[in-house]
């Protein structure tokens, strides 16, 4: 089984001799050991009175909050009876105040390995804060739960930067935790005091499953770690009125809209998914009712994405496609969502997700395969040579 960085801290003292005297701790509900035990018992074990506090990202310590632009309080945690500080709330950033007195700040999240997913940032917004006021940042790594090899989607404009996309990278960016802090120390902003404690035994072509890791939900409406590869392009559907199947309980897998009918419509994309080569998966038609959110209690039309082949499958590059033909299917049933999203009141939503406004031109003039790709591949070179510089694994 691999052993997580926090395995490691927890039973190495040569890692443990590495944090300071005040700690804060920046963790959520996946923040577990290899035996399923949250995090703060093995620091409180090793460490004491010497953890001060906690920190939170998206979607709060215990996961339990579900979308965007829904801000989790500061509190004092019932049980620890240490102070929680949502980076999640009023503020992206750590403050002053909630740093102060701290010498050390360790990160323990479970990243998803898309652009798009927040803890990323929430890491190097606290690095950051961190090297301005001098403190220490240790990274427990943590896997990349759809591998650290296959690199997909095209690398962000920085004229769309936002907390859903940060920095330079693709939408599938294939690095661990503790690499894209290293790349963020090396390459995007000032570089803080960084320890990275490494995964024993992780291999970079390793999906979760083959970690022997227990899965804890990273965020509420990933529950399996099939969503975790679908997610890199079902969150495209943020941006729009197609439901990503948020309201049901496979949320992220599935795809559709109330003007849909799933069968006829596979039958007539079908010759297009042939034309952009999407393998490694199985669409099937399906009827869902969502519970919450876009068309809840509606019933919408659409399609089970079930993941055949991993190595083949390209889940940005179906569900671009997928959007493509939703648009023109749809007609004036198709919706972009309108600002604001994740704190950005001028740009539109699926342009912050895509990183680009290209895309949705792409979609709207009916673009070609080669097109797609050109988008695609426009500064992958200079990504591959940076992420290869700082790779641990």
């Amino acid at each position: 089984m691999v052993k997580s960085g926090l395995d490691r801290l927890i039973n190495e003292k040569n890692w443990q001799d590495q944090c300071g005297q005040n700690i804060g701790y920046l963790c959520h509900a996946a923040s577990i050991d290899g035996q399923l035990q949250h995090g703060v018992f093995g620091l409180k074990k090793i460490f004491g009175e010497r953890l001060k506090c906690l920190f939170s990202p998206q979607h709060g310590m215990v996961g339990n909050v579900q979308d965007n632009m829904v801000e989790t309080n500061h509190s004092i945690h019932p049980y620890f009876k240490l102070k929680i500080y949502s980076l999640y709330s009023e503020t992206r950033i750590p403050t002053d105040e909630m740093l102060k007195g701290l010498d050390t700040v360790i990160v323990d999240l479970q990243d998803v390995g898309t652009r798009i997913y927040t803890y990323i940032y929430t890491m190097t917004l606290m690095m950051k804060k961190a090297q301005e006021l001098g403190i220490k940042v240790v990274i427990l790594d943590r896997p990349n739960p759809i591998n650290g090899e296959d690199i997909e989607g095209n690398i962000l404009d920085m004229k769309f930067a936002s907390f859903v996309g940060l920095h330079e990278l693709p939408v599938r960016h294939a690095m661990t935790m503790g690499e894209v802090a290293m790349m963020a120390n090396k390459f995007w902003q000032k570089p803080c005091d960084l320890v990275v404690v490494p995964m024993h035994g992780w291999k970079r072509e390793m999906s979760f499953e083959d970690t022997k890791l227990p899965w804890v939900l990273p965020s509420p409406n990933l529950a399996t770690v099939e969503a975790a590869y679908t997610f890199v392009g079902t969150v495209l559907y943020e941006g729009c009125n197609v439901s990503e199947g948020r309201g049901t309980t496979r949320s992220l897998e599935i795809v559709g809209h109330p003007k849909i009918e799933a069968f006829s419509w596979l039958d007539q994309i079908a010759p297009t998914l042939r034309e952009f080569e999407i393998e490694g998966c199985v669409l099937r038609p399906i009827i869902f009712r969502p519970t919450f959110q876009k068309h809840a209690g509606v019933d919408c039309g659409g399609f089970q994405i079930h993941v055949t082949d991993r190595k083949k499958f390209r889940p940005w590059r179906l569900c671009q496609v997928l959007m493509r033909e939703f648009i023109h299917t749809l007609g004036s049933d198709f919706k972009w969502k309108e600002p604001p999203y994740e704190y950005e009141w001028e740009m539109m939503a699926v342009d912050m997700i895509n990183g680009t406004d290209e895309l949705r031109h792409w979609y709207l003039k009916r673009g070609s395969f080669a097109e797609l790709n050109h988008i695609e591949q426009k500064n992958q070179q200079d990504f591959r040579q940076k992420r290869q510089s700082i790779l641990i694994y």
